[in-house]
């Protein structure tokens, strides 16, 4: 599942990667066709915000089945934990600095420490607190703008300033004039309370996903496809058409308030539509081939990600091939596609030849500080793996 997510995933980075991570929302600035309007819309609908929330489920999923295991071995699981998601966030913090602005290692790393406070709930607590949470989240979308705000008319021109700088910098600067943009250019012009209250209030808005995802590892879901092949199939009945839907609504009737609520909450349920989708299509097919694709893809899902940061950035920045702006929604799809399917082969042929990706073996050793980077179990006779 966290392989086939990276398609999802990479398919809504293709758009920051082409425009910026605030170009993409203002794409009449590029001058689309209407064929790639058309795709931008769709892309909007299906993909983004509905993929990297999978991350997130698998994410909260994951944590669990490690605490579980260090748990079995004898070990404190807090300990090893904070350590894992502080290298995340120094990763990130790297990545972010000095080759993309779309990362989120960062952020995940932050939220783990934020999911400690929940690790050791039951799991109907954490399933209670990310519907609190994810109704919270769609409330947001109801808050009513000032049209009086002075702020307000100074800030698309400022954002448009921005974007078109972007364009002209990326497209054909140096490596060291874009990272300068990237990390001293302000196209809102926040001031810096405001801004430390956004950091402090993200962890919320963001939990449900990873709330349920620790609420199906407490629950051991997904343990036994063919027995909850049913399960699957109503969560995915359930799911993707109330999440399409939703997340439709905005693009049908924009402007309303109640809409955007909708998209925020849709975007959520379509994630979950996804994850039981798949997990069905699993259930029905999982001697296929493709699915040990997928599996180490999503084994190498850290190192896939990465250089999917350095291979696309190499394409569309001036200190590579300068084609920011200019691909085209579509013909970037098709773009996404070659990369995912060649990363597809490439993790399946790697494994077959070592055991962990660079990064991740480099993530397990500081987790465990070991060169092996396996847990030294304090149960005698006890192996277990994660």
């Amino acid at each position: 599942m966290r392989g086939f997510s990276l398609l999802g995933i990479l398919l809504a980075n293709m758009l920051i990667f082409q425009y910026g991570i605030w170009g993409k929302d203002e794409i009449a600035l590029y001058s689309l066709s209407q064929a790639d309007s058309a795709a931008r819309t769709l892309l909007h609908i299906f993909v983004e915000g509905s993929f990297m929330p999978i991350f997130t489920f698998l994410f909260g999923f994951g944590m669990i089945k490690m605490k579980e295991s260090l748990e079995t071995k004898g070990l404190k699981p807090k300990r090893y934990l904070a350590r894992r998601f502080l290298l995340l966030f120094a990763a990130g913090i790297v990545h972010g600095t000095y080759l993309w602005e779309g990362d989120i290692l960062g952020f995940y790393g932050g939220m783990g420490f934020f999911l400690l406070l929940f690790m050791n709930r039951k799991a109907k607590t954490l399933l209670i607190w990310g519907a609190l949470l994810l109704s919270l989240f769609g409330l947001l979308g109801l808050a009513p703008e000032s049209t009086s705000n002075h702020s307000l008319t100074e800030d698309k021109p400022r954002m448009e300033t921005y974007v078109k700088e972007t364009i002209t910098i990326y497209g054909t600067g140096t490596y060291e004039e874009i990272k300068h943009h990237r990390n001293t250019a302000d196209p809102l012009g926040l001031n810096d309370y405001l801004i430390v209250g956004m950091l402090l209030f993200a962890p919320l808005l963001t939990a449900p996903l990873f709330l349920f995802g620790m609420y199906a590892a407490k629950k051991r879901w997904f343990r036994q496809p063919d027995d909850e092949r049913s399960m699957y199939l109503k969560g995915m009945l359930n799911f993707l058409p109330i999440g399409l839907l939703l997340k439709g609504a905005k693009v049908v009737f924009p402007g309303q308030g109640w809409s955007e609520m909708a998209e925020m909450i849709g975007g959520n349920l379509l994630s979950l539509g996804y994850i039981f989708a798949f997990s069905h299509l699993y259930a029905a097919a999982k001697s296929s081939p493709w699915f040990l694709r997928f599996e180490a893809l999503g084994k190498l899902s850290l190192t896939n990600y990465l250089l999917q940061s350095i291979i696309c950035t190499s394409i569309f920045y001036g200190y590579g091939m300068g084609w920011f702006g200019k691909l085209g929604v579509i013909a970037g799809c098709g773009l996404a596609l070659v990369i995912y399917i060649g990363q597809l082969f490439l993790s399946r042929w790697y494994l077959t030849r070592f055991q962990s990706g660079p990064v991740e073996r480099v993530l397990r050793m500081w987790t465990y500080f070991s060169f092996s980077g396996k847990s030294r179990s304090k149960v005698p006779y006890e192996s277990s793996s994660i």
